[in-house]
């Protein structure tokens, strides 16, 4: 088994995320090692598609390194990432009569392990809990750091909890059947991560948008590319978790840009189109797409991002593959929804904004007036020829 290992340090909580292909057979092992003789119980969290392809392979894994397994499908889709499917996540775990001992796997992208987190979270008073992130925007972003929850009509993601994973797995041979939507959603997070960690990281994921063909799943089927994109994702990684080791739990107080608030670059616009269009027509990955763009809009309307450092920025997006219309919304709308984002404080919204590629900015809202805001939202949401 060839893979990466890396050991991300959010104290109290240590734990080790590996990258690989074919990793999935090996969950087995690897929870046991981790998790140690006690636990006898994993209780399996996925959805439909994904366990049709892998879960029957997690099972048998599971089940030869000496664990009892039980499995829940939650329906799929953002939408139902929401109190009902928590009740009935929580339900399940009652029902398999888990004990503190046992563990809770996630299987799935990033709708699946938030909801199964927070489930493992609240159950018990928090059980432990896997990561086996299946879409590539849950594993470089929303398998790693801890962050859970769920989604309130208000707005996304206002339940949750913090709540470490003991591991992480990821199975590179997965991208092989994602749809070209959710690479196009994983990419669009990658180039954020990479406009707000480092040059580097931002010119290697550009570099592999340019140079994947078109059929990603055979070019996935090649060993040095597997080791690209595993490589490429274990830097991601790398990224977010020396921002969660430094700010495990998004101190409120701290606008440095070290603060874990600066993964949130183009959320506020992502989480507005995606309340404004009830979940269903932008796959989360996509909304950040427009949002990255229009933050940027944004910090180059303030003086703060050039001409040129925009149009890199634009163009890595456009190489993520194509987004959803977005043009046709109404802008007043989405300034109501970014009303209700969780990450204002004292009733202002926290905008992350960029000095130039590879350096983030947290500004008050209280300096980014609506006329720069609406302008910028008019700007970013239109198609990216």
């Amino acid at each position: 088994m060839h893979s990466v290992s890396l050991r991300l340090r959010p104290q109290p909580e240590n734990y080790d995320i590996k990258i690989g292909a074919n990793l999935i057979s090996h969950l087995g092992a690897e929870a046991r090692a981790c998790l140690g003789p006690e636990s006898r119980q994993a209780a399996l969290i996925s959805n439909p598609t994904v366990f049709d392809l892998y879960g029957r392979q997690a099972v048998r894994s599971l089940r030869a390194s000496g664990f009892k397994v039980c499995h829940w499908l939650m329906k799929e889709g953002e939408r139902h990432k929401s109190l009902r499917s928590l009740e009935q996540a929580l339900g399940f775990l009652s029902q398999s009569r888990l004990e503190r001992t046992d563990c809770v796997v996630a299987l799935g992208g990033g709708v699946v392990g938030d909801l199964a987190g927070f489930a493992a979270a609240t159950y018990l008073r928090g059980i432990t809990f896997v990561q086996v992130p299946t879409t590539l925007l849950a594993q470089i972003d929303a398998s790693v750091g801890g962050k859970t929850g769920i989604n309130l009509p208000a707005g996304k993601n206002l339940a949750g909890a913090f709540h470490q994973p003991r591991l992480v797995i990821i199975d590179t041979n997965s991208l092989r059947t994602l749809p070209a939507r959710e690479l196009t959603s994983g990419w669009c997070e990658a180039v954020k991560q990479g406009a707000v960690g480092e040059r580097k990281l931002f010119e290697r994921t550009v570099r592999l948008l340019r140079n994947r063909p078109r059929d990603f799943g055979r070019w996935l089927g090649n060993r040095d590319s597997q080791t690209e994109i595993g490589l490429t994702i274990a830097a991601h990684c790398r990224f977010k978790a020396s921002i969660v080791a430094g700010d495990a739990r998004e101190t409120p107080g701290r606008d440095d840009a070290k603060s874990r608030r600066i993964l949130n670059f183009g959320h506020t616009t992502a989480h507005a189109l995606e309340v404004v269009t009830a979940y269903r027509r932008f796959r989360h990955g996509e909304a950040v797409g427009y949002g990255v763009v229009v933050a940027g809009e944004i910090s180059k309307n303030l003086g703060m991002l050039s001409a040129d450092e925009l149009e890199s920025l634009r163009e890595a997006v456009r190489a993520c593959g194509s987004l959803p219309r977005a043009n046709d919304l109404d802008v007043s709308k989405l300034l109501h929804a970014m009303k209700g984002d969780k990450k204002s404080v004292a009733g202002q919204l926290k905008w992350v904004l960029l000095e130039r590629i590879g350096k983030a900015q947290i500004v008050n809202g209280t300096h980014v007036d609506r006329r720069a805001i609406t302008s910028a939202l008019r700007a970013g949401l239109q198609p990216l020829r």
